[in-house]
């Protein structure tokens, strides 16, 4: 149980993962550290708990951390559409394009001098194809009443249980 005082345990627990996670992959790629590189196995996920750990300005509820996976996420994987209320999985050509979900700041990025060279990267700013034809929709309102609801139960054989 937390005192109140001091950093609390689920931002030190968020920090030690990093750590761990940080350090162990350096010292497995690179080894001990030196006097020069020190920094460079210290610093980055001090700087990550630190500000990941504050509250986010957008989603109160959220810390920063939180947010910023969520934005990876959706960047490399995209939005998957639920399809039939999850009855059928999405195709891959039903899925938001890398491009659309970066919006205009692709265009931006294209734009600027050399840039062009990206474009295939980004993909196409339509799916290849739609899911299907749009459904049309032909509602009207209608009122039964309490003899119309008693004949349609008679018509229709109950199974009790």
């Amino acid at each position: 149980m937390d005192l109140g005082e001091g950093p609390s345990r689920r931002l030190l627990v968020t920090g030690a993962a990093i750590y761990a996670v940080w350090t162990g992959g350096l010292l497995l790629l690179f080894g001990m550290p030196g006097q020069l590189t020190f920094t460079l196995y210290f610093a980055p996920p001090a700087v990550i708990t630190y500000y990941g750990a504050q509250r986010s300005r957008k989603n109160e509820r959220r810390w920063n951390l939180t947010r910023w996976a969520l934005t990876v996420r959706y960047l490399t994987v995209g939005h998957r559409p639920i399809v039939n209320g999850g009855r059928r999985a999405a195709e891959r050509v039903e899925w938001l394009p890398l491009r659309a979900r970066l919006g205009e700041r692709v265009e931006k990025f294209l734009d600027l001098p050399g840039m062009g060279i990206f474009e295939g990267a980004f993909g196409g700013s339509e799916p290849g194809r739609t899911a299907g034809r749009p459904t049309r929709f032909d509602v009207r309102p209608r009122l039964y009443g309490p003899d119309a609801v008693y004949r349609a139960r008679k018509r229709t054989p109950s199974k009790k249980q």
